[in-house]
């Protein structure tokens, strides 16, 4: 009976210290300056391997609602990491473009650097150290 007891103790131990290691920090992310209502805000959280080549390792989808919009991201293991959002007005998934490539609707990441051409990781990126953190981004 002892025997049975101890491990029914270890087992749940082990499921306590599994769970203690899995939270992570929470990341807030508010877009200050949606210009329109309708559609969708979308955000993904990437890193260095997901960044402008898929939809990130974690994702939100919110209202457009004019003005400020937030989201939170949970549970975030210390790493680096970038934000990627984007206003898909006609919630069709993916950033519409003009004929020349330019993008159609509103975006902007992490670190709030809009330079000419594409984004890139680098003046996106930031560290995740187990504290909770807020990142307000402008389109």
């Amino acid at each position: 009976m002892k025997k049975v007891a101890l491990i029914v103790v270890a087992v749940v131990m082990g499921f306590t210290a599994t769970a203690q290691e899995e939270k992570g920090s929470t990341l807030t992310v508010v877009i200050e300056n949606v210009l329109s209502e309708g559609g969708t805000i979308l955000g993904g959280l990437h890193t260095s391997e997901t960044f402008m080549k898929s939809g990130g390792i974690m994702q939100k989808a919110v209202p457009a609602t004019e003005g400020e919009v937030s989201f939170t991201f949970e549970n975030v293991p210390p790493g680096t990491y970038a934000i990627m959002v984007m206003h898909d007005a006609n919630d069709n998934k993916r950033m519409d473009r003009e004929a020349n490539g330019m993008p159609k609707e509103s975006y902007g990441m992490s670190g709030n650097e809009m330079t000419m051409g594409p984004p890139n990781f680098e003046s996106a990126k930031f560290e995740v150290n187990g504290e909770n953190q807020e990142f307000r981004i402008r389109f």
